[in-house]
């Protein structure tokens, strides 16, 4: 078969990454911007970790209605549907900051919501890339979507974004607004088999049945194999310890390794630079090594990078520790967005996700604030107590991880077209 652009991953996959671009920048945007917004307002760990607990919270509510709703509509509509919403919000954000009403609370109440269709954006993108791509290249394609993510957050927009704050905080935000609306119209552009109808209509076995009956079928799809049980707990576990760990980041940086406001965003290169190593050698690792050892390692990397932080609270061991922990979630999710993708039924990618993603995601918020709680003591503390817990977690799943299959020797029952011409088939 002939070589497509992008590696041989097809235009259906070249369209979703530049779309996911633009989405990447405006994150990127509020990802800076909002915190050094908040330490502006207020300087108590707990209530900037509020932050991050409400950011994550929207998906302990709206994973599975997000899931069942990507699952029932046209997924590009869906894409479209959440970065409309953020569009409004970046412009209710730059209307705040001018007329100087901004509030800790509006913040809070931005964030939310901003949160809640995140859930809707991030389900839709995932369930998109396995309806282009063939599953032996999901790793690659899920590499390249996250190298992406990291070069636009943090070595454009990171940067960007502190620098411009500093002089015109209106400038970021405006421009936040406008890159979600871009993305938005990009989405809308996506082929046919990025719908994922081809999944749900007559082409499968599965009835229709009521929107409110699908609550619990991502739940159960879970809980009925082992393998991905025993994962989803673990993945869990350790999403709440990094969550406390990095609760208070942005206030660890500034205060305890005196990074000037200005260079916030520039310190956090040192993360886009691991996370961006690590996405560049996830598919490498796999090959070599196997999907199941990558990621055991990966975790006891990520965990002893916490501690690193914590126990040596200076600038290079913190750019350093934070390098290190990037690189190895950056592997992690990578390995096991591949292995999900490609054990889950495309029918089912909605509904499972969202499943996934409210315990995971849910139950971050308790641990932001269990990091606020514990960074009232010292801002480095939580770094060593939670990256502690995360890497004795490693160790105890150690051989568990171990036995992880590579996702293309996984069968879903999926039916694949073999036509030269089908997004499936692999180049």
């Amino acid at each position: 078969m002939t070589k497509e652009k992008l590696g041989g991953l097809g235009p259906a996959f070249a369209n979703i990454f530049t779309a996911n671009l633009a989405s990447s920048l405006g994150d990127g945007i509020a990802r800076t911007a909002i915190p050094l917004l908040g330490a502006r307002l207020t300087q108590d760990p707990l209530l900037i970790s509020g932050l991050a607990a409400l950011a994550l919270l929207p998906w302990l509510f709206f994973a599975i209605p997000a899931g069942i709703l990507i699952d029932r509509i046209d997924r590009r509509k869906a894409l479209a549907l959440a970065q409309a919403v953020r569009t409004l919000l970046g412009i209710l954000l730059v209307v705040l900051v001018a007329t100087e009403t901004l509030t800790i609370w509006w913040l809070y109440l931005v964030i939310f919501i901003y949160g809640a269709f995140e859930t809707v954006y991030d389900g839709a993108i995932r369930a998109v890339v396995p309806s282009i791509v063939a599953k032996v290249n999901l790793p690659r394609a899920n590499s390249r979507i996250e190298a992406g993510e990291l070069v636009v957050q943090n070595f454009v927009s990171g940067p960007l974004t502190s620098g411009l704050f500093a002089i015109a905080v209106l400038i970021p935000l405006g421009i936040n607004g406008l890159v979600f609306a871009v993305a938005g119209a990009l989405a809308l552009l996506l082929p046919k088999a990025a719908s994922g109808r081809q999944f749900t209509d007559a082409t499968t076995d599965e009835p229709r049945v009521a929107w409110y009956r699908q609550f619990v079928d991502g739940f159960r799809f879970i809980l009925a194999n082992r393998m991905l049980r025993t994962l989803w707990f673990f993945s869990t576990f350790c999403g709440l310890m990094t969550s406390a760990a990095t609760a208070s980041f942005v206030l660890y940086v500034l205060t305890q390794l005196e990074v000037p406001e200005a260079l916030f965003g520039v310190f956090l290169l040192s993360g886009a630079i691991g996370g961006i190593l690590g996405a560049a050698i996830a598919d490498r690792l796999k090959r070599a090594w196997g999907a199941g050892l990558t990621m055991a390692l990966a975790t006891t990397i990520a965990g002893l990078s916490f501690v690193l932080m914590g126990v040596l609270p200076v600038l290079w061991a913190g750019a350093l520790g934070f390098a290190l922990s990037s690189l190895a979630i950056t592997t992690w999710n990578i390995l096991v967005m591949s292995l999900r993708q490609s054990v889950i039924p495309g029918r089912l990618l909605g509904r499972v996700h969202g499943s996934w993603r409210t315990l995971l995601w849910g139950t971050m918020p308790l641990g932001a604030l269990m990091g606020g709680l514990v960074g009232r003591l010292d801002l480095a503390l939580p770094f060593t107590v939670f990256g502690a817990l995360e890497t004795i977690a490693g160790a105890i799943f150690f051989r568990f991880l171990m036995t992880l299959p590579n996702p293309e020797d996984v069968d879903n029952g999926d039916r694949v077209a073999a036509g030269p011409t089908d997004p499936l088939v692999a180049d």
